[in-house]
């Protein structure tokens, strides 16, 4: 058993000062009652409910307008020719790196959207897993908890085209798709969960799904959509399948809790009330949402009517919690003109409740059992910078405020997974070699 300093934790009951005993399996056996006062202050780690790996060793090469009408799509123009040149070497490398940032910023589990499946011609690997394990891999040597969700990508548009020669190393026919999914679910452990994702409505025919969530009754897998991301999209789904994307879903797929809808940015009222009612997460990355001029997701009214969420760091032009949380309430205040968006009866802290919903909503689109910290739960936590300036003073009712508002100082000082320490003084325990890996890698990639 692992016991752990003197913590003051934030517990379903409230910020209590406790001692952590953490079992063998990475669990939390006790919460003892710590004898003294301690003024640093132990939150339940962040889940990061949306993640293209590769992303992020892109990040910042696509600021310079070559298109008046730059857009996601022009965008994805880009990312399509960086994409071809991973391999599962340079794929490892990239996202160890993410996973270590990842972890230093306060996620502790990402769900990795992972759809670069195949050799960059489109022929499969030898061992067809092998783009998988890459990310397996980089989890396991980072330390974070990992849900994978293999992509099932069929065809390039609503229209069923087949995919471009480029699309089609993220290409599988369904049967193939499920013989990688049953391989890949005997790598499971305790810190690797593996899930179902569905590119998009364009790239999933309206024919295929209900074979594959056959194939998957019975099954408690996390399943992952990208849907009404875009304006173009929406109207592409009007025009072939007659009703707009959120729409079409809810009317053809029995969407529950299972589900995590990522972005339904473009959504009308009764599509909103519709994803309350399943009882289905939508992950909201607001950094890469605004980076690709997507669109503001409707939060007020979606919390109005009951939704539920998590946030994801997706294409990794952020890598930091506070700021999809920050940004996702202030892009509320710049089209409302009002403050303090978020907050909600009986959670009166902005932060506060934006943080709940950050637990809750990434628990449930993990496949976590539990998203706080409690007996039986994993033992993954962030810490506090105790000396931080923002954190001056800092008492239980303010201190998640000040977390996510009072700027851009990283203010995490550990993270444990597990119980175990993997981020100290702010600094993975492995930051150098990880980064000096990843800097030779990168510089490959870019030279080619």
């Amino acid at each position: 058993m692992i016991d752990s300093a003197p913590l003051r934790c934030l517990t379903p009951s409230g910020w209590t000062p406790t001692q952590l005993r953490v079992g063998t399996d990475g669990r939390i056996q006790r919460i003892d009652p710590a004898r003294a006062e301690t003024a640093r202050f132990a939150l339940p780690g962040i889940p990061n409910t949306h993640s293209h790996a590769f992303q992020r060793a892109m990040a910042g090469l696509a600021e310079r307008q070559e298109n008046p009408e730059d857009s996601f799509w022009t965008w994805r123009e880009l990312m399509y020719r960086f994409a071809g040149r991973l391999d599962p070497d340079s794929l490892r490398d990239v996202a160890t790196q993410l996973y270590a940032e990842m972890l230093e910023a306060g996620y502790t589990h990402v769900c990795e959207f992972h759809y670069l499946h195949h050799a960059p011609d489109g022929a499969p690997y030898a061992d067809r897993a092998a783009m998988s394990r890459a990310l397996i891999e980089a989890a396991a040597h980072a330390g974070i908890r990992m849900t994978l969700l293999p992509v099932l990508y069929m065809t390039g548009g609503f229209d069923e085209r087949p995919l471009e020669p480029r699309q089609r190393r993220f290409g599988h026919a369904l049967d193939d798709y499920l013989t990688l999914l049953a391989q890949l679910r005997r790598m499971e452990n305790d810190r690797l969960r593996v899930g179902v994702a569905l590119h998009s409505l364009r790239a999933v025919p309206a024919g295929a799904m209900p074979a594959l969530l056959e194939a998957l009754a019975g099954h408690d897998f996390p399943i992952h959509i990208h849907i009404a991301e875009q304006l173009a999209e929406v109207e592409q789904c009007l025009a072939t399948r007659g009703a707009r994307p959120v729409r079409w879903l809810l009317d053809h797929a029995p969407v529950d809790a299972r589900w995590t809808l990522v972005h339904a940015t473009h959504l009308d009222a009764g599509e909103i009330s519709g994803i309350a009612a399943s009882g289905a997460c939508v992950s909201i990355c607001p950094t890469t949402e605004g980076n690709l001029g997507d669109g503001l997701f409707p939060l007020r009214a979606f919390l109005d009517a009951g939704g539920r969420f998590s946030i994801g760091s997706d294409s990794h032009v952020s890598v930091s919690p506070v700021e999809e949380l920050r940004w996702l309430e202030y892009g509320q205040r710049l089209i409302s003109h009002r403050r303090n968006l978020a907050s909600e009866p009986g959670t009166p802290g902005t932060g506060e409740a934006l943080l709940r919903h950050a637990w809750t909503g990434g628990a449930q689109g993990a496949g976590l059992p539990l998203g706080c910290l409690q007996e039986g739960a994993f033992a993954d936590l962030i810490v506090l910078d105790p000396d931080a300036p923002a954190l001056a003073g800092a008492r239980d009712g303010d201190v998640l405020e000040r977390f996510v508002f009072a700027g851009n100082r990283p203010l995490v000082a550990e993270t444990w997974i597990g119980g175990q320490r993997v981020v100290a003084e702010g600094r993975h325990r492995e930051r150098e070699t990880i980064a000096r890996r990843y800097a030779r890698t990168l510089r490959c990639l870019l030279a080619g």
